[in-house]
């Protein structure tokens, strides 16, 4: 656990360079192109980025070293920024689709290289602590991004913050490559040639469907989460239309009040699993999942119906609350997967996120156009809290079951 504190810290300050990337990236399309198509065309490409990079990861984490991979992958995300600063203003453009791609791959192979190593850094029996680590240090890093953004962008110009980011990618590389830290399992030696592993993306993905079908749980669990992300676009497009109409003279007011109060909730969430653990050595249920992303998702609702401040404040904290405790019963359930099938099962899990997001984006876009934000807010959540009561009902029957 002491090299994986450092290597919390260094996960951290690259997650608050991809907050950044993500304000200022989008801010700087429109100011350069002045097209909104492009501007959204840009964010496109980098979730579809994300969801395509998942269909391989898998199979990437499971033949190379996972280690490594996370280096590259912060290099190379550092190297595509500063190239964008160094480029002459006329290439920028063109530049911004290479840099969505860049940065949208890097994402997500860094995301399922690092949540399939954890058990193998930290053990099997410190999984549910560790993660809560890592999970709390990217939510201080989420806040301080989207918080410190517009500060530097005003103050700095787009070149600064983009070098800042570059900066915080390059120091996490450096600081995972010198901590000696294992990311494999059984000792054994990756590499491109091992025959334990499928050969090809495709052959790998059906190897992982397979698995998945041996363990419908996680396949059901996998489910929920990209419902949850359909559900999370819906939010995401929608506070800031609410905020407008609640202020339209200060319209970021009750996003940045909304967020930042979610953040406490997470905050305080992960460090309240993270002791629960140390002291009992427990880990989360499924069933627990299902009930907190119930929770959460009805938390959101509640906040676009628009209630006094008071309890606005504790709806949004239960929001935080209830995100941070899936977040963790979530990947703590998925890295008791065995180590030579784990990479497979986050790179599918990754997938069907980007995914459900993705589509949740465009979909929510064209709805809020018609209806109110509580209206599809209510209809994309409310998926996935029938689907969450669904899996509740179907694990207390199987248990029952089993007596």
């Amino acid at each position: 656990m002491r090299h994986f504190r450092f290597l919390v810290v260094g996960n951290a300050v690259s997650a608050y360079g991809s907050y950044l990337d993500m304000v200022a990236l989008n801010l700087f399309a429109y100011a350069l192109t002045g097209s909104a198509l492009q501007t959204g065309l840009i964010m496109a490409l980098r979730l579809a980025t994300g969801f395509l990079t998942g269909f391989g990861a898998g199979t990437l984490v499971s033949r190379f070293d996972r280690k490594r991979i996370m280096v590259t992958s912060d290099v190379t995300q550092a190297l595509a920024l500063i190239v964008l600063v160094l480029a002459p203003t006329v290439t920028q453009a063109w530049l911004l689709y290479l840099v969505a791609v860049v940065t949208g791959a890097g994402a997500t192979l860094t995301n399922v290289a690092l949540r399939s190593s954890i058990p193998e850094i930290v053990g099997q029996d410190q999984r549910v602590r560790a993660n809560a680590l890592l999970a709390t240090g990217r939510s201080i890093a989420m806040v301080a991004g989207f918080a410190s953004a517009g500060v530097l962008i005003s103050t700095l110009g787009y070149s600064g913050a983009f070098l800042i980011d570059a900066g915080a990618f390059l120091f996490s590389a450096a600081n995972l490559a010198r901590l000696p830290i294992t990311t494999r399992g059984g000792g054994a030696e990756p590499g491109p040639g091992r025959a334990s592993q499928p050969s090809g993306v495709l052959a790998a993905q059906l190897t992982a469907l397979r698995y998945l079908r041996l363990t419908p749980i996680l396949l059901a669990l996998i489910s929920l989460r990209a419902i949850d992300a359909f559900g999370s676009a819906s939010h995401n497009v929608g506070l800031p239309v609410l905020s407008t109409a609640l202020d339209p003279e200060h319209p970021a007011t009750f996003v940045s009040q909304f967020w930042a109060t979610w953040a406490i909730g997470n905050i305080v969430a992960q460090r309240a699993v993270a002791r629960w653990a140390t002291r009992t050595g427990r880990t989360i249920g499924e069933r627990a999942f299902a009930v907190g992303a119930a929770l959460m998702s009805v938390a959101f609702i509640l906040t676009f119906t628009a209630p006094p401040l008071p309890l606005a404040i504790v709806v949004a904290a239960m929001a935080g609350v209830a995100d941070g405790f899936t977040e963790i019963a979530y990947t703590t359930r998925l890295q008791s997967a065995p180590d030579e099938q784990r990479g497979h099962v986050f790179g599918f899990s990754a997938m069907a996120e980007n995914l459900g997001f993705g589509v949740g984006m465009v979909a929510c876009s064209f709805l809020l156009e018609r209806f109110t934000p509580l209206t599809v807010v209510s209809t994309f959540h409310g998926l996935a809290v029938l689907l969450a009561l669904a899996m509740v009902v179907a694990l207390s029957l199987r248990r029952r079951s089993t007596k």
